[in-house]
């Protein structure tokens, strides 16, 4: 008895790229993460991810939209950095500080949220994730947000308030060290909040 002719339908749904599956999503994310890790964000595509979890790249935009979407769902960011400042860049410059340290800390303050925050962080600042903060998150994620809030020297600035966000990641949440672990947020917003403004909107040598 002969095989079961197999349809032209059948065969090309056998070989070639995968359309969308339920586990294809996680899939595209488990290579984007491998890429990142690996060659950086640079050094990362769309293409590569793509051909790495079996897909057309437009199902991989389909999925994450660009490829600084696609970078912080590898990173399993809980929250869009982008969506949170918006409202503090549409108010401008002025107490920006203030605002954007309370965003921050409105945040981070949530016990679910910095559990998934902490996590993230425990990856970025390891020392294969080090590149990631360096050329990915800060200069693609959130620097162009903040670029908006300061009139010059943007690749001055935006370093130095990202030096002193990621300082006190470390030392309120990540190591917890009193007084900065129980100070409360409108104390840290009063002593931290002018430091970010000066970043951002004052003299610098």
């Amino acid at each position: 008895m002969s095989p079961p002719a197999t349809s032209p339908a059948s065969q090309r749904t056998s070989r070639g790229r995968r359309p969308g599956a339920p586990d294809t999503r996680a899939e595209v994310l488990a290579a984007a993460r491998a890429s990142f890790a690996e060659k950086g964000f640079r050094g990362t595509t769309i293409r590569a991810v793509a051909a790495s979890a079996g897909v057309d790249p437009a199902l991989v935009h389909h999925y994450f939209g660009s490829k600084d979407d696609l970078f912080l769902a590898a990173l399993q960011m809980p929250v869009d950095p982008r969506e949170l400042l918006a409202p503090v860049v549409v108010q401008g410059p002025d107490g920006a500080g203030e605002r954007l340290l309370r965003v921050f800390l409105s945040v981070w303050d949530d016990p679910d949220m910095q559990v998934q925050l902490l996590a993230v962080v425990r990856s970025v600042l390891s020392a294969d994730g080090a590149t990631l903060l360096q050329e990915g998150f800060i200069p693609v994620v959130v620097g162009p947000v903040l670029a908006q809030l300061v009139a010059d020297r943007p690749e001055e600035r935006i370093p130095l308030v990202a030096s002193q966000v990621i300082g006190l990641i470390v030392t309120r949440y990540l190591l917890a060290l009193p007084p900065m672990a129980e100070m409360p947020a409108d104390d840290v917003v009063a002593r931290v909040g002018p430091v970010l403004q000066h970043y951002l909107t004052g003299d610098l040598p």
